[in-house]
């Protein structure tokens, strides 16, 4: 009976340490994430699943565990997530951030999220904007090619410089508009809201302003060829491989002859890649068939990878490229002419 007694023992007590254990588990989980009040800005879509919700509170912090909060949100009948913008705070703990998207009244009423992806053009950035804010895309335009605007701009961020003020450009701003997302009043005006895209750009800039400092690039050299690298592909894994081959042309005297160049040159006539690849004779200052070196400006908006792959290209021996545009779009480079030309023979046609 003793040796009965002490199973039960033991049995109840792992039970009782288990329930413990697994209680405070979920009110630590359910627990805030800080001690210290701050502000999180998220953005709630419409149409997503209070269970994508919870996640997405999750990875941006506002609470520690998603899977403890969806069994939360269930017993406390919080599942009726509104969409809208809400400023959340993650010392509130996850219950207290359920009510509160549960309550559409608690949404930002004023504010959008503007979301650029890379390679983007800057008219198109335009048109974005005009979409979700009372700014027109012909507003943004004319502010981005205005010099007296530029001017006090270059004044104001140590990335700009006299570069930006050529005439023979489309957009002016043309690669400093950085990728992102961005929440931004709805009620607003183009000069605050291009002030939030090269305050993007600043902080990009900051994190490798030291090795361009290394380099003999200009940071608009930098940005005009991170834009072309960017172009050719939006794989981060291929941009350094890239960039390597542009490098390596450069160092032997031959013209940087990319074809997403002349997709910019032919700019509101441009349809499809196939248009770039059948113009390679159109007389401007962004066709690298022509002209030596790097096109005159940036030709889109890149990335951070992109600018850091320009920096610190892959160590090859490769001339040639070409993308399988017809398949998976994988990177096929090449170190001859006739090797290049196999490749295409192979993928291209």
């Amino acid at each position: 009976m003793k040796k009965i007694h002490k199973i039960i023992l033991a049995v109840t007590v792992a039970i009782v340490l288990f329930i413990g254990g697994a209680c405070w588990y979920v009110i630590d989980s359910l627990s805030p994430v800080a001690k210290e009040s701050s502000e999180i800005l998220v953005n709630i879509v419409e149409n997503t699943s209070p269970n994508q919700v919870v996640e997405q509170l999750q990875n941006q912090n506002v609470i520690k565990n998603a899977f403890s909060a969806k069994i939360l949100m269930k017993f406390a009948h919080l599942s009726d997530i509104k969409a809208g913008v809400y400023k959340l705070d993650p010392s509130w703990g996850t219950k207290k951030v359920l009510a509160y998207v549960n309550d559409a009244t608690n949404a930002e009423s004023n504010e959008v999220l503007l979301t650029i992806p890379e390679g983007l053009w800057s008219k198109d950035i335009a048109k974005r904007i005009e979409e979700i804010t009372n700014v027109t895309a012909e507003e943004c335009l004319q502010l981005w090619n205005d010099d007296s605007f530029l001017k006090e701009m270059i004044a104001t961020y140590e990335f700009l410089d006299e570069s930006i003020l050529n005439n023979e450009t489309f957009v002016k701003l043309e690669g400093y508009l950085y990728p992102d997302s961005y929440f931004i009043f709805r009620e607003t005006n183009a000069k605050e809201v291009t002030l939030r895209l090269l305050d993007g750009f600043d902080v990009a800039y900051h994190s490798i302003r030291d090795d361009l400092k290394e380099s003999a690039m200009s940071v608009h050299d930098l940005v005009t060829f991170a834009s072309v690298v960017q172009f050719e592909s939006g794989n981060p894994e291929e941009m350094p491989i890239i960039s390597s081959i542009f490098h390596n042309r450069f160092e032997v005297g031959m013209k940087m002859e990319s074809s997403v160049t002349v997709c910019y040159a032919l700019y509101d006539k441009f349809k499809n890649f196939m248009d770039c690849e059948t113009n390679p004779d159109i007389d401007s200052p962004y066709n690298t068939y022509l002209y030596e070196g790097l096109p005159l400006g940036p030709v889109n908006n890149p990335s951070l990878d992109a600018m850091n792959a320009v920096l610190h290209p892959a160590d090859t021996d490769y001339y040639y490229f070409i993308s399988d545009v017809y398949g998976d779009g994988k990177l096929h480079p090449a170190k001859t002419y006739e090797e290049h030309l196999r490749n295409v023979e192979q993928y291209l046609k």
